[in-house]
């Protein structure tokens, strides 16, 4: 909704067109904490971005070193729903990262323009955890697991890896880089140059680089780039979600959820 200076400007001919903007910023991720992204936090935001009519187009600002694929791509196809909804082109735009799962997201814009120095790509899937068999072993104590169903125990981090779970998470990842791998391509099409081998490895690369691999349509940033479009009275109303008085973690809570998206976003150097 716009304030009370952006409707006086509109009545006396002074304001130009309106571009909302919606900023998804975070890890992405099911649980229902501040600063996380998903659909159930994202998708309000976009519903109110883009049933602003008079509004040429909807600005999304990505920045997220990734998470969860599937709320990755629900955000993604969200944003591509309402777009063919509303026939309205789509930009967005990267600031320090759009890796993983926020390229899944990314690649929902009509247009990818990111910061020179962000960081694009790192189309790939990884499952990661830690074993502690010898370490309860030196401890002396013994790991009791029973179960209905003999796959039930896989990646069980006090039970020695098994060939036949590591086959099957392996066939999993495979799965679900390939959903990431068809709607990249799906997406970008023939503007995508590189070969797979060179694109999907899971490798991620600068802005400038991602220019270069077509991963991304052009350098800039926001303001920058809209107001060369639309003119220098284009309104930027960020969509911002409505925070409630109980909203607010705990600080330990906040402290252990900081702990953790640090660590997600150090796999970039972050």
């Amino acid at each position: 909704m716009m304030g009370l200076r952006s409707i006086i400007k509109r009545l006396m001919g002074q304001s130009g067109p309106i571009i909302p903007v919606v900023r998804l910023q975070g890890v992405i991720a099911a649980d229902q904490r501040p600063g996380r992204l998903n659909i159930e936090t994202v998708a309000p935001l976009l519903k109110r971005a883009f049933a602003i009519k008079s509004a040429p187009a909807v600005a999304i600002i990505v920045n997220s070193p990734g998470g969860s694929p599937v709320q990755s791509r629900l955000i993604s196809k969200r944003i591509r729903d309402l777009a063919d909804e509303h026939n309205k082109p789509v930009l967005v735009f990267v600031e320090d990262a759009a890796a993983s799962g926020g390229y899944f997201i990314a690649v929902a814009g009509d247009e990818i323009i990111a910061d020179p120095s962000s960081i694009v790509g790192s189309i790939g899937v990884i499952f990661s955890g830690f074993g502690f068999v010898e370490a309860i072993g030196k401890l002396g104590v013994e790991r009791r697991v029973h179960t209905a169903g003999r796959n039930k125990s896989t990646l069980d981090p006090f039970l020695p890896e098994k060939p036949e779970d590591i086959a099957r998470i392996n066939q999993l990842e495979t799965d679900i880089h390939k959903v990431f791998i068809d709607w990249v391509k799906l997406r970008r099409g023939t503007r995508l140059k590189a070969s797979d081998d060179t694109l999907f490895t899971g490798e991620f690369w600068s802005g400038v680089r991602g220019l270069d691999l077509d991963l991304v349509d052009h350098l800039g940033d926001l303001r920058e780039t809209l107001r060369a479009r639309y003119g220098d009275k284009v309104e930027l109303p960020v969509i911002a979600p409505k925070r409630g008085l109980f909203s607010l973690p705990r600080l330990g809570m906040a402290l252990l959820n900081d702990i953790e998206d640090r660590s997600v976003w150090a796999r970039l150097g972050l």
